[in-house]
């Protein structure tokens, strides 16, 4: 009677946080109860305010303004990992019509959501919750979409058909953010000093969008809407809504990120701590929840395609001084299924000092 009782509990975890919202939870299931160290108040806060490194776009494009936005660029990712940009192009109307369309979608039914429900991470089309279910021991106050976005063409008839506008919007912000991720790349190869020829697999790289929604929390100081986690592509570009909520880590502070209108926020991932040998660094990163307003993101993971093999750059390597192995999505997507990808743990498994004899 008790594991039947577990297992129902179990299986109204899994249909997300909005319907537990829907159904008027008024406590935090103890599911979502994270140990009291790695509560939100646990941790520390900068004492003075923290300037965000900024990119100006445009400057990239411009022959006099370029070696100024390299010089902050490769600043930003070798000691921070994190920037945004600003002047990108983007319309804000865009930007503004597609984070209410992806609103949009968490407010569809329960049962019209549920058609996306997969446990599959490899699925094109995904709708789940938490970080990551299938083996998290605490779950996340988070709701996701996950659309796969190359090639465009191959995997746009998966996606909702509800809204009615949240799949024109999206295609269309995906193909304007991989132009984004393909410049700003070209501009990091620049700053490594290194050659272009990586840019071609980029070009036919995977790019996965994530709409994220973290629902208002009856009881936030006691869980995270994402645990501290790095990322696992080259870069990742986020779009948020004005709703504060995201928080990187310098140091041993945690600095909440405030939302300016019509920028991206920008973070260096895994593989391209790897590419640049350890250069530039991914970004440990998590996200609160309040109890009053719901708050909506949508990030592009942008990486090589699905069956490269990504290792430190020969350019970046001097004689002896590797300090990753080779890695590539398959080690990735076997180790989520037995794990919990949280913090840095699948980057710390990559560096040659974990490396067995067998795997040299």
């Amino acid at each position: 009677m008790v594991m039947e009782k577990k297992d129902e509990e179990e299986s109204t975890y899994l249909k997300g946080v909005r319907n537990l919202c829907e159904s008027g939870t008024k406590k935090l299931p103890r599911k979502y109860i994270l140990p009291v160290p790695e509560r939100p108040l646990q941790s520390k806060s900068p004492s003075a305010r923290f300037k965000l490194p900024t990119i100006d776009f445009s400057q990239l494009q411009d022959s006099n303004g370029r070696p100024h936005a390299l010089r902050s660029l490769s600043r930003a990712c070798q000691e921070y990992g994190f920037f945004q940009i600003v002047n990108h192009g983007i319309p804000s109307e865009s930007l503004l019509s597609l984070l209410s369309s992806a609103r949009r979608f968490f407010e569809l039914s329960c049962e019209e959501r549920e058609k996306y429900m997969s446990n599959d991470i490899r699925a094109p089309v995904r709708y789940g919750t938490s970080f990551n279910q299938l083996q998290d021991g605490v779950f996340f106050w988070r709701d996701f979409l996950k659309l796969s976005c190359h090639p465009l063409l191959t995997f746009l008839p998966f996606w909702p058909s509800s809204p009615p506008q949240l799949r024109e919007e999206a295609m269309s912000y995906a193909k304007q953010s991989k132009a984004l991720f393909l410049v700003l790349m070209e501009a990091i190869l620049e700053t490594l000093g290194i050659g272009l020829s990586v840019l071609k697999e980029l070009k036919e790289g995977t790019h996965m969008m994530v709409i994220n929604c973290f629902p208002p929390c009856p009881e936030p100081d006691l869980t995270l809407g994402m645990p501290p986690h790095s990322d696992y592509g080259f870069l990742t570009i986020l779009l948020q809504d004005k709703v504060k909520g995201l928080q990187v880590q310098c140091g041993d502070d945690w600095i909440t990120v405030d939302p300016v209108a019509n920028s991206l926020f920008v973070n260096v991932g895994d593989h391209l701590e790897i590419f640049s040998n350890g250069r530039y660094k991914s970004v440990l990163h998590r996200v609160l929840v309040n109890s009053s307003k719901s708050r909506n993101s949508i990030a592009s993971v942008h990486s090589l395609p699905f069956d490269s093999i990504v290792r430190p750059s020969p350019e970046l390597v001097k004689e002896n001084q590797r300090l990753y192995k080779d890695t590539d999505f398959a080690s990735f997507l076997n180790y989520m299924t037995t794990h919990e990808t949280n913090q840095k743990h699948f980057l710390e498994s990559r560096k040659v000092a974990n490396m067995s004899p067998d795997s040299q």
